[in-house]
């Protein structure tokens, strides 16, 4: 387990760093904030167009052989990069081409890397291993962007050095990952790719946690408008910029720890929406809030609600799947999160724009509690979940 979260670490902090690197570069080579957008187009083109073949592999190829490829093949399109930049002769087109590939490995990594974690822990830890699954990518979180940055203002190509580094290392220790429990061998044919769509479709608590993550992200996207808060609501500058966007991960962080120490035990549905209500709630708060430091809290409020819904999420869906299956419902999953980050951002952008970004928000924070509130309506199965071991 203890190799599966450094790979899964690694992997995320190699990601972040990228993040902040490509970004940087393509304003610098460009000046436009139209390529900026297209950056995080081109990355979800090829998740969406492989995502169901990716979670058919996963579930019938070994999925560790897969997580290593794909950190292989991100570590070797940074290390391309790298090159080209410090011989002064990258171009934007070649970002553009890196970033595909960034989007079509992270589109197969994260299924087989989701149905992998059942399989590599001791029996009765999933919702630990699940917290300490998601600390991981939230001190990634938090870390990768600052060090992204620092390594940048020492040398442009440093930080693809460091990515490339970092992925190739993930990749070693993928393939020492040592597997608990061999599940039965897989034999899907092609004619199953969508079997995950189908199986989520027909199991009423998977479809109602996956679709109530994605309409509640959908809805409640303030994050998307923090610059917006912190120059001209706020009047705090910068430094609020900065520390807002850090505080739903430290948020997240925090709760992550305590539930690794105190697992939700019982009435886990319950808790999930309670979790979803006070993200809302906490939503509300920070879009009427004239104080940073309410704001930071309120954000922070925002992460650590949402860390419970995702380890209930991921936990529940991991148990109601068989191991067969888990591969292409992982897919699914991960198509519905990306699809609900990206609309979100592009929702939040567009009230903001016609209604003003304090009115957008509010709107949002009362849509996910109204959806919250539907969702125990309709999944009233998902509501009566008890225990996730």
């Amino acid at each position: 387990m203890l190799l599966y979260i450094a790979s899964r670490t690694l992997s995320e902090f190699s990601y972040q760093i990228a993040t902040v690197a490509v970004g940087w570069q393509i304003y610098a080579l460009t000046g436009s904030a139209f390529y900026l957008g297209l950056a995080g187009l081109v990355q979800f083109i090829p998740s969406a167009l492989f995502v169901f073949v990716a979670g058919h592999a996963a579930d019938r190829y070994d999925r560790r052989r897969i997580v290593q490829l794909c950190e292989l093949t991100q570590g070797l399109a940074a290390g391309y990069l790298a090159m080209r930049l410090l011989a002064g002769t990258l171009t934007a087109p070649e970002i553009f081409a890196a970033l595909g590939v960034f989007g079509l490995a992270g589109a197969f990594e994260s299924p087989a890397s989701s149905a992998l974690l059942p399989s590599v822990v001791p029996e009765g830890m999933l919702q630990r291993a699940t917290a300490l699954s998601t600390g991981a990518w939230q001190i990634a979180s938090i870390g990768g962007p600052a060090v992204g940055g620092l390594v940048y203002a020492l040398a442009p190509g440093a930080p693809f050095v460091l990515m490339a580094a970092m992925s190739l290392i993930a990749s070693v220790l993928s393939g020492a990952i040592r597997i608990e429990r061999v599940a039965a061998a897989r034999h899907e044919s092609l004619d199953d790719v969508f079997a995950g769509l189908r199986f989520v479709r027909s199991n009423p608590a998977i479809l109602g946690t996956i679709s109530l993550d994605l309409f509640a992200v959908l809805l409640g996207g303030a994050t998307a408008l923090l610059p917006i808060y912190a120059k001209d609501i706020l009047q705090a500058g910068p430094w609020a910029l900065g520390v807002m966007r850090a505080a739903p991960a430290v948020g997240a962080l925090v709760m992550t720890a305590a539930i690794a120490r105190h697992p939700i035990m019982r009435r886990a549905g319950l808790r999930m929406f309670q979790a979803v209500i006070a993200f809302g709630l906490a939503t509300i708060v920070f879009a009427l809030s004239r104080n940073v430091w309410l704001s930071i809290i309120a954000l922070a409020a925002m992460g650590a609600a949402d860390t419970i819904s995702v380890v209930v999420r991921v936990a529940l869906v991991q148990l109601a799947t068989p191991d067969a299956m888990r591969g292409r419902v992982g897919a699914v999953n991960f198509l519905f999160i990306n699809a609900s980050n990206q609309l979100g951002e592009f929702e939040s952008g567009m009230a903001a724009a016609l209604l003003g970004a304090m009115p957008a928000a509010v709107l949002g924070g009362v849509g996910t509690i109204a959806i919250a509130l539907l969702w125990m309506k309709l999944f009233p199965v998902l509501r009566e979940v008890d225990r996730l071991e």
